[in-house]
């Protein structure tokens, strides 16, 4: 049996990570399809024991659209470097610890990089990859795949996108990922590759909603939020900064704290109500504490 789309239906996104949920959302929403993340249904993340891009997001999907009784789409992606034989590869997450701590993962990468000689010349050669999974609540599942090539850099470059996206220079361009206004780098990004090959086989019918977009108001805290859980460097929180400053701009009547005294006092409740913050990388946290400033009470 083919199971088709439809306006208006809702889909797991089968993923914790906030920055993935926010483009796959960006993604699907001028096709009319409404997303939910695991996270907010709270499914347990399974453990990822594939050795496949592939294989692991078929897992994630397969599980979310069972727990859900959604169709359930999945994303598992990464940056296989060729001088280390493809690493981190399906690890790349893990590369980040605990905490995913990504300026961590990439001082890994660049370490190991130079234990095999590889910054001489034009850079290391390394690719994204994403492997998209839409599955459904029966087990069946589809797969789609999407690929950018390109170099490493040192030292990292830029403030936007999220992960190893300083660090990666797409051939063509002279921008890293991280250096790229967020509407560039998704016209060509390993995820909108996917997307595309997803698009063309599933979403071909559905009309394209205009002006659909998750880029103000409600949407727009979304995406702060998004970017606050996976910054990493001292330059992704300048860009934040820049970020929450427009957004004040543009919507200040989203914000439950628009002047100096409520926001200090948010920020605040914040920190009182909140625990581990020890945890917490240092940028990220200072991130999540701006933004909660503005809404939380």
């Amino acid at each position: 049996m083919t199971y088709t789309l439809r306006a208006g239906m809702r889909l797991v996104v089968a993923s914790h990570n906030q920055g993935k949920v926010w483009e796959i959302k960006q993604l699907i929403a001028p096709f009319g399809l409404d997303a939910v993340s695991a996270g907010d249904l709270d499914l347990p993340e399974p453990e990822e024991t594939e050795t496949t891009f592939a294989g692991n997001a078929r897992l994630k999907a397969v599980a979310a659209a069972t727990a859900s009784g959604l169709p359930a789409l999945a994303d598992d992606s990464g940056l296989e470097v060729a001088v280390l034989d493809g690493a981190p590869g399906i690890y790349s997450a893990r590369w980040a610890g605990p905490s995913k701590d990504f300026s961590l993962a990439m001082e890994k990468v660049a370490e190991e990089v130079d234990k095999r000689g590889g910054w001489d010349g034009e850079g290391p050669r390394a690719n994204f990859i994403c492997t998209l999974c839409l599955a459904w609540p029966d087990g069946q599942s589809e797969i789609f795949e999407g690929r950018v090539d390109g170099v490493l850099v040192r030292p990292v470059r830029g403030g936007n996108g999220f992960g190893y996206d300083p660090m990666f220079q797409p051939d063509g361009h002279v921008q890293t990922f991280g250096e790229m206004e967020p509407e560039q780098k998704h016209a060509m990004s390993h995820r909108s590759r996917a997307f595309e090959a997803f698009k063309d086989a599933k979403l071909k019918d559905l009309p394209i909603l205009e002006g659909a977009n998750l880029k103000s108001g409600a949407g727009a805290y979304e995406g702060l939020s998004a970017a606050a859980a996976n910054l990493s460097t001292q330059a992704e929180l300048v860009t934040f900064i820049a970020n929450l400053r427009a957004d004040l701009e543009s919507n200040s009547g989203e914000w439950k704290n628009a002047d100096l005294a409520a926001y200090l006092e948010g920020l605040q409740a914040w920190v009182a109500d909140s625990s581990n913050l020890d945890d917490e990388p240092r940028w990220r946290l200072l991130a999540k504490a701006l933004l909660a400033g503005s809404r939380h009470r």
